[in-house]
């Protein structure tokens, strides 16, 4: 079976391609485009969602719950289809649930009821938006567009590429935060009230989610036969060869035992990671709107700020994870990331906490694509998906939970503590991290020990002649 992924050529030959890098093919563009589309309405959801919320009258125990029924609802969306899409095709869970994302922005903007608000929220993929220098994740669709993004790429340029997209991201998500002041905006010129401003973003999301599912029809899949119940071939293009190519091997929710093995360990240690990301991410908006008074503009502003700041960092992520390896780059980033959220805690204004936390930004922003590209890598490419999903449910799963308890440790403890709580899970996170990948090698970081092994040994011949 041919799985070639050089579909350049057919789009207008090497001219077409001269302005573009060689691995950039027309499917990797429309997926750069749907995730630009994606993080541009979450650039605005992430500022205007908790504020939102709060101007209908509910206060720090719903935005928990709220963000906690959210998170456990997107835990089993995402787990169900990264078993699924491994077995049925990634592109058709992407288009639906763009198309839920939709109906469920259209929903929020007419409910006032709190159970229409979360259910709306929750199906609709927007109710846990995640905070600055992100770039907008997918949602609970992304094992199937992780997945569907690492087989179109060779797998020496995957963490570059999930870079870029993230770079991507972070750039359409900063335009993006800059919407957030349209309800100020319209309030000043139009007398528009600030509900109805925040209910006309809410409405413009469903626009776009519908343009995310446009742009992701013309993407060509591979369908690899495993997904057909299969073994796979052997694709030199994209990954090493199936280790279990040709043998029938006995799968549990869709992953080999020898995928288990890693799989349960990235579970434990997303689950770590997720209790930090509830604690803070949903909840760092509403800490700055409380604590220093600042306003849905002057948040907007300064996720701009974050997020262009954070984009020329996920461009060096591949020469980062090349030089230093995959695993100490994203425990070195995320153990300085928890010092830096301390740090936040301590500034006594708002111009310093937004300074503090956006270099902690900048220090965290490393992991992100070089931990989804390390899973890629040391994954078969038929299992991708699976272990995509199952991999990040712990993650969800455990942000539900924790964003329930920040929301009533604000609410009857401190305003600060969620922020301290996050900040020790986050460093947790890292030694978990480092102590169970330290000797895990995906498969370019193979390469280049092989390459300088047989070096050495040239070396030390030639010294010995």
């Amino acid at each position: 079976m041919n799985l070639s992924i050089n579909r350049g050529e057919d789009q207008g030959g090497e001219s077409a391609r001269s302005w573009r890098p060689q691995w950039l093919s027309r499917d990797l563009m429309c997926l750069f485009a749907a995730r630009a589309l994606r993080s541009f309405a979450i650039g605005y959801l992430g500022i205007i969602l908790p504020i939102y919320i709060t101007e209908l009258g509910y206060d720090a125990v719903h935005l928990g719950m709220l963000f906690s029924i959210s998170g456990l609802t997107a835990a089993a969306m995402a787990t169900a289809i990264g078993i699924l899409a491994d077995r049925f095709g990634r592109k058709p869970f992407i288009i639906l649930i763009a198309l839920m994302m939709a109906a469920g922005s259209v929903s929020l903007s007419l409910a006032h009821n709190f159970a229409v608000i979360v259910t709306s929220a929750a199906f609709g993929t927007i109710g846990f938006p995640g905070g600055a220098g992100g770039g907008g994740g997918w949602g609970p669709y992304y094992p199937a567009a992780q997945s569907l993004i690492a087989e179109q790429i060779n797998y020496e340029h995957r963490t570059t590429i999930f870079g870029v997209l993230s770079f991507i991201g972070v750039l359409a998500g900063s335009l993006g935060s800059l919407a957030s002041a349209l309800p100020r905006l319209l309030n000043a010129t139009a007398k528009v009230s600030m509900l109805t401003g925040f209910r006309l973003l809410l409405l413009l999301t469903a626009l776009i989610a519908i343009a995310m599912a446009l742009v992701v029809i013309p993407v060509r899949e591979i369908r690899y036969p495993r997904m057909l119940g299969q073994a796979p071939d052997p694709d030199p293009e994209t990954s090493r060869p199936a280790v279990n190519a040709g043998i029938d091997v006995q799968k549990w929710l869709g992953l080999s035992p020898k995928s288990w093995r890693l799989v349960w360990r990235f579970m434990v240690t997303n689950a770590t990671n997720g209790l930090a990301q509830g604690m803070m991410g949903p909840f760092i908006v509403y800490w700055f709107y409380k604590r220093f008074g600042a306003s849905a503009a002057d948040l907007g502003h300064l996720y701009f700020i974050i997020n262009i700041c954070a984009a020329l960092p996920y461009l060096l992520v591949g020469r980062v994870s090349r030089r230093f390896g995959a695993v100490v780059t994203v425990a070195v980033s995320r153990g300085l990331s928890a010092i830096m959220l301390f740090a936040v805690v301590l500034m006594p204004t708002y111009s310093l906490a937004a300074i503090v936390y956006v270099i902690r930004v900048l220090i965290a922003v490393f992991a992100v694509p070089v931990r989804q590209s390390f899973l890629m890598g040391v994954i078969e490419p038929a299992e991708r998906s699976s272990a995509a999903g199952l991999a990040n449910t712990p993650s969800q799963a455990s942000q539900s939970i924790s964003a329930y308890g920040a929301g009533v440790l604000i609410h009857y403890v401190a305003l600060n503590m969620p922020l301290v709580v996050a900040g020790v899970f986050q460093g947790l996170n890292a030694l978990l991290y480092f102590s169970f990948f330290r000797n895990v090698r995906p498969p370019e970081e193979l390469d280049a020990f092989r390459t300088a092994e047989e070096q050495e040994k040239a070396d030390q011949a030639a010294t010995g002649a």
